[in-house]
């Protein structure tokens, strides 16, 4: 059996109708996970469950939508997920937000506190509500996706990377606590993907090209490029890798 073989696992992951998202929920699909799509809008989730289902050709995935500022919604989530399928073996913490983009010195705090809540308070609760039956079965891995934002400052975008290093710290505390009972925790951090996230960041043509100049590999990532880094921490592969960072930036870093 490969180490990166997923079946007989179920992965939940937030903000999977598109993006990374997307990508981590059809990568894990792919290697035998069943999985559940999850962002606010139902009929996108759905979209991508029944995308899944006909590639495969069995019930591979399903959909619950859910919005991460609702700590209801996300306890219903979880308890879907154990309804459907009966247990949740793969968290992944995928969604965000940003609807601040300039200097820190004009940030509202409702603006800024939206930031924190959905990109470090939400990921808190959906490790809260996964952790107690990983802890019994002493097996589980949590996936928290962050960003190289977390690694450095910008004139742009602070608020969002301040949350972001904050989910880097977040993995690490997390990772002393569960390490005993076996169970897995680690974060991604990605760097300029095309996505509709970060379309400000690259969607102008001088932008991109700056970008492009700036990273080693000479493209900027697609969604597809954070799949494999997130099959790897949630198989077997990683078993003996915990609180960790994967940077996925095409060099960007270095």
């Amino acid at each position: 059996m490969s180490l990166f073989d997923l079946t007989g696992k179920v992965a939940v992951i937030t903000g999977s109708s598109r993006g990374i998202g997307r990508a981590i929920a059809e990568g894990c699909a792919a290697q035998g996970a069943r999985v559940v799509v999850s962002s606010r809008k139902a009929d996108a989730c759905q979209a991508v469950a029944d995308a899944i289902n006909a590639r495969h050709g069995d019930q591979r995935a399903i959909s619950f939508p859910a919005n991460i500022s609702s700590k209801d919604a996300l306890t219903a989530l979880i308890a879907a997920t154990r309804d459907s399928f009966g247990k949740v073996d793969v968290l992944v913490c995928n969604a965000a937000s940003n609807p601040y983009y300039g200097s820190m010195n004009g940030i509202s705090d409702e603006q800024f506190r939206k930031i924190l809540d959905n990109n470090i308070i939400s990921n808190h609760w959906l490790i809260q509500l996964v952790l107690p039956e990983m802890v019994e079965r002493r097996n589980g891995s949590i996936i928290v996706i962050s960003s190289i934002g977390g690694l450095r400052g910008s004139p742009t975008i602070g608020a969002y990377n301040i949350s972001k290093a904050a989910d880097l710290q977040l993995v690490r505390n997390y990772a002393v606590e569960i390490g005993p009972h076996n169970v897995r925790i680690n974060a991604i951090a990605p760097g300029l993907i095309r996505t509709d996230f970060a379309r400000a960041l690259w969607e102008d043509p001088k932008a991109e090209q700056a970008a492009t100049r700036a990273t080693p590999l000479r493209r900027l990532g697609d969604p597809g490029d954070l799949a494999g880094a997130a099959v790897f921490l949630a198989s077997d592969a990683a078993a003996y890798l915990t609180g960790q960072t994967i940077v996925v930036d095409g060099g960007v870093t270095i």
